[in-house]
């Protein structure tokens, strides 16, 4: 094979890497901490009671029983 075969391949290589990387970060960015959507939250997100709000009201009620 000659050089430019071998540049070739490691084109290619790369090639898929940075595609690969640029659509894993793109999918990433779109969640937040807790594993939601960042563009479906709803605007009144402070009015619903949090699932770590919830797990937190739980292990109080466990501790006074």
């Amino acid at each position: 094979m000659s050089f430019g075969d071998y540049l070739y391949i490691i084109a290619i290589i790369l090639f898929s890497f940075m595609t690969f990387t640029i659509i894993r970060n793109n999918f990433l960015s779109k969640f937040d901490e807790q594993e939601r959507r960042k563009d479906l939250i709803d605007e009144y997100e402070d009015d619903y009671v949090s699932d770590e709000t919830a797990n937190k009201e739980d292990k109080d009620k466990e501790d006074k029983d």
